[in-house]
Formats: structure tokens, C-alpha cells, sequence
């Protein structure tokens, strides 16, 4: 079996000693490369390359980021037979997609996990979801969040660490200072029904949507890499709405969100998402700029994880 470790260096809980433990762990069982990753997109292109050669296994030693690019990497020409299967070590701040598929937080215990997972040639096939062109693995959203995103990644390249309280900070700012999100400037469409006008709007393909330390937060609950897309919606945002649904998304209970300002849906086939004016846009925790359109779109069995 042949493999490719991909390592970001700059991930938020990656060291030598992970790496090295990982790679010679690795290598024991399979032919093995390692590489460092150098630049923005370089996990796609060395995932990319990985699919063209014919190997087997490319593992993400990293955080979502890490992970999103590989998928988008080996996904380059879209599903086929013979890709590699994915496998992921998480390294991140939150590694929402790693523990999505049950996986340890701990990079050291997912080693372990995965060397079983391998050896038992345990594979699961996933579904995933696009946006135009752009791959992603748990989540999508214009606006709010992806502003929330923006203000962790600005701060994060000044050098703050990617704490749970940066994170809750930055939602907190952009609620109260973002562009235009106490009123309803999102409109979604879908086949079959009404446009539905919203303030908000979280697209979802797994459950939780993100972590706070070990607790999940959950406005789709229902959803599963296993079904299609799922979106949380509120049609306005005023304090007294976020105050109610917060916890509703914070507990651990399977119940979705609910309230006469909610939309909650389940298992899309499709859906656009349009702004009335550009809006910060984010995949899987990445800011990819402001966008005012895009559609996005759920593809069954489209890759294959080692579990």
C-alpha cells in the first residue's frame, strides 16, 4: 500500500514529535512519502498528484483547512473509482470534520485509530457537498459567520491564538458590527418551493456545524454525511431571537432549533444562496472572500475515508 502524509507545519497543535510519531508509525505498515506543506492550496496540489499516480491513502496531518484542501485536491476531476482514500490526523484548533467521523482529538490516540483502520482496511464512503466549484466537507455560510471567520483569520495572522474565546469574540463583533445582518438580506432558493428571505443562513453537510472545546454546536442536527444538505435559517436576527436559539444549538439534545423566526431543512438536493450585497463567504472555516451568489449542491458517495 502507498500513502502520502500531508503535514501543515503551522497547524494549531502540529510539532516534530507528532509528525515524526506519526510518520514512522506509518511507514511501518506502508510505503510512505512526507511532505511539508509550503503554501496556500500546495495539500491540494500534493493530493492532486497523489490521484494521478494511483496511490492509495493520502493523509491530512492538520486542521479543516488542511483537510478541505486535500478533498478539493483529490476531487480535482470529481468522484471516480480507484481515488485515494482520505484519512485524517487531527492537528487543528477545532478539527470539526475529523471528529464528525469519530475520530480522537488527540493526533497521538488518531494515530493509533488509524494504523487499526488500515490494517483492517476499514473504509466508510462519504458524502460531500460544492460549492461551484469549491469542494467543502461540514459547512458553508454567507455573511455572519463567514465574517466571524474572517475576524478569527485577520487576528490569527497578527498572531493571537486560536482560542475558543477568539472565536466567540469575533461572532460576537460581527453580530453587532457586520454588515447588514439584522435584516433579512439572503435569499434561498430551492427546487420545489418559495424563495425564503433570511438574516441568516448556515448550510451543513455533517453534524456538529463547529466545536467549543469538547462541545459541539449543533443548528443542524440532522445532518450526515450520509444525506444531503441541511440548512439553519432565521429570518431576523434581533438579540432577543439569538438569545433563544443559542441554546437550542448549544444543547445536546438531537431536537432542531426551532421558533417562529426559524428555517430548518433537511436533505437538499441543491440550493443558491443570493445577497443583496457581497458578503463574506467561508467553506469549512476558510474565508474565500465576498461573494453574492453561489449555489451549492449535494454529491453522494463521493470519497472514501479510512475510519
Amino acid at each position: 500500500m502507498r500513502a502520502l502524509l500531508v503535514v501543515n507545519p503551522k497547524a494549531t497543535t502540529t510539532s516534530a514529535r507528532v509528525r515524526d510519531v506519526l510518520a514512522h508509525a506509518l511507514a511501518s505498515e506502508v510505503k510512505l512519502d512526507v511532505v511539508e506543506t509550503t503554501h496556500r492550496n500546495h495539500a491540494s496540489e500534493l493530493a492532486q498528484q497523489a490521484a494521478l499516480d494511483g496511490l492509495d491513502v493520502v493523509v491530512a496531518l492538520g486542521g479543516d483547512g488542511t483537510v478541505n484542501e486535500v478533498v478539493n485536491g483529490l476531487l480535482h476531476a470529481g468522484p471516480q473509482p480507484g481515488l485515494p482514500a482520505l484519512a485524517v490526523v487531527p492537528a487543528g484548533s477545532t478539527n470539526v470534520f475529523a471528529r464528525a467521523l469519530g475520530m480522537p482529538n488527540s493526533a497521538i490516540e488518531a494515530t493509533s485509530q488509524l494504523l487499526e483502520g488500515l490494517l483492517e482496511d476499514r473504509r466508510r464512503t462519504i458524502g460531500l457537498s460544492v460549492a461551484e466549484d469549491r469542494w467543502f466537507t461540514f459547512n458553508a455560510g454567507l455573511g455572519l459567520d463567514a465574517g466571524a471567520v474572517r475576524r478569527v483569520e485577520k487576528a490569527r495572522a497578527k498572531g493571537r491564538a486560536a482560542t475558543q474565546s477568539l472565536y466567540v469574540r469575533s461572532a460576537v463583533r460581527e453580530f453587532l458590527f457586520g454588515a447588514a445582518h439584522h435584516k433579512p438580506v439572503l435569499t434561498l432558493e430551492r427546487e420545489g418551493a418559495d424563495p425564503v428571505r433570511l438574516a441568516l443562513a448556515l448550510v451543513c453537510q455533517t453534524d456538529p456545524w463547529t466545536f467549543l472545546g469538547e462541545r459541539p454546536v449543533r443548528p443542524c442536527p440532522d445532518a450526515s454525511f450520509d444525506s444531503g444538505l441541511d440548512v439553519f435559517g432565521l429570518t431576523s436576527t434581533p438579540v432577543t431571537a439569538i438569545m433563544r436559539h443559542l441554546p437550542q444549538i448549544l444543547a445536546r439534545s438531537p431536537r432542531p432549533p426551532h421558533g417562529k423566526r426559524v428555517v430548518a431543512l433537511h436533505d437538499l438536493p441543491a440550493l443558491t444562496l443570493t445577497a443583496d450585497l457581497p458578503l463574506p463567504f467561508q467553506l469549512d472555516g476558510e474565508d474565500l472572500g465576498d461573494r453574492q451568489s453561489i449555489r451549492l449542491r449535494a454529491v453522494p458517495a463521493a470519497l472514501q475515508v479510512v475510519v
